[in-house]
């Protein structure tokens, strides 16, 4: 039979979320999406897949996001019907982890509880009481859970260890998901600069990245041209049109789909932007975005930097543009001594990294299911997925 999992979810307009539940979905699970929207159409389903909108939440305002939590506390018998009978109930960040404890504890106690942590809070690392009493409740929900997921073995090592996080870990890397029949296949070799074309792709947060960059075209007078898609945050950028209208040789060309749409926008750049200063030093350093994935699947080449985690992926592969600080000068003697020989040489070191590197397929999704939810061992008299903490911890035969 399969494993049925109830999936709160941040917000059910995020492609990283729309990611997952296909993946779960490939890996042979019955999914049922439950959560918030920050976009302005009510979300009814997830590809295909009937979804439920508990409210509204907002990028960036904790304490609107906290009301809405509490909200969602205090109706939470509608979640009941889609909770029951559970083998998995999945949280997607520290927010959800809050309902998701509760509607298991009520509705499906006998269901693992899954946290999956891709982005650590700034106010979790602060040294003020707020930070204190969100690790304080943080660290009383940790006791609930069977299993992490997260994203880059950085936080493993940067947080959850040193915290001393006190369930089973499993990496699961932003991987492009590539579950049909079609192959990721990168575009044809690009036509070399200039004009150099760099992509700033995905959740555009980082004020710092748009000023380095539009310094970075502008000084080129017409060489370099930068162009960004994606979603901006409300948080950072109020108007984010605004913001870039006026700087010269920058082009924003709005939302895209994903994956539909990455074969294309990656073939229309020569580079990729891979360098976030929004929380530097921290979940910034920690983590390997979506586009060290993407972009390296289709064949543009990651600008990166040396010091945090996604330097050291690429440099680990010998891979990419691993630059030290400060960046802006580096940027700016890189492109200047480039040319079509060496843009060749880095972007064909992108072409030969292994595609299991790059992408999931249905062998993983089917993995990662496993891994939520462990098939019943031989012999045994119980299933798994519906034991204790202690069978699921290390031993996935034993008795509950």
């Amino acid at each position: 039979m399969n494993a049925k999992i109830a999936y709160f979810v941040h917000d059910l307009t995020d492609a990283a979320v729309r990611r997952r539940v296909r993946m779960l979905t490939a890996g042979g699970a019955v999914v049922t999406p439950i959560g918030f929207r920050r976009g302005t159409q009510p979300v009814t389903a997830i590809e295909g897949i009937p979804a439920l909108e508990i409210g509204r939440s907002a990028d960036g305002r904790l304490l609107q996001r906290s009301l809405s939590v509490a909200a969602a506390l205090a109706g939470l018998s509608v979640v009941a019907p889609h909770v029951r009978g559970s083998d998995v109930v999945i949280a997607r960040n520290l927010e959800m982890l809050v309902l998701a404890a509760r509607a298991r504890k009520r509705y499906a106690p006998a269901a693992r509880l899954v946290y999956e942590c891709l982005d650590i809070h700034r106010l979790l690392l602060s040294h003020h009481l707020d930070g204190a009493l969100l690790r304080m409740l943080e660290a009383s929900l940790w006791t609930e859970v069977d299993l992490l997921l997260t994203s880059s073995p950085a936080f493993v090592r940067s947080y959850f260890n040193p915290r001393g996080f006190p369930a089973p870990i499993r990496v699961v890397e932003n991987k492009v998901a590539m579950l049909g029949d079609a192959q990721v296949v990168p575009p044809a070799k690009r036509q070399p600069g200039p004009p150099w074309r760099i992509g700033w792709f995905g959740m555009i947060r980082c004020r710092a990245s748009l000023d380095i960059l539009s310094s970075l075209a502008a000084a080129a007078g017409g060489a370099i041209e930068v162009v960004i898609r994606g979603r901006p945050s409300g948080a950072s950028f109020p108007d984010f049109e605004a913001a870039v209208a006026d700087r010269a040789y920058v082009r924003y060309a709005g939302p895209y789909r994903n994956p539909e749409d990455l074969p294309d926008i990656y073939g229309e750049v020569h580079f990729a932007w891979a360098i976030d200063y929004y929380e530097d030093g921290q979940n910034s350093a920690w983590l390997l975005p979506n586009r060290l994935y993407e972009a390296s699947a289709y064949g543009a080449v990651p600008i990166a930097l040396a010091d945090v985690e996604t330097g050291a992926w690429l440099a680990e592969r010998a891979a990419g543009v691993v630059l030290n600080e400060p960046v802006r000068q580096q940027l700016a003697d890189f492109f200047r001594r480039l040319d079509r020989d060496r843009y060749e040489d880095l972007e064909s070191a992108v072409r030969a990294l292994p595609r299991a590197a790059l992408v999931s397929d249905r062998g993983d999704c089917r993995a990662l299911v496993r891994e939520l939810c462990p098939p019943l061992a031989p012999g045994a008299d119980a299933d798994p997925c519906r034991g204790s903490k202690d069978a699921v911890a290390g031993n996935a035969g034993a008795q509950p």
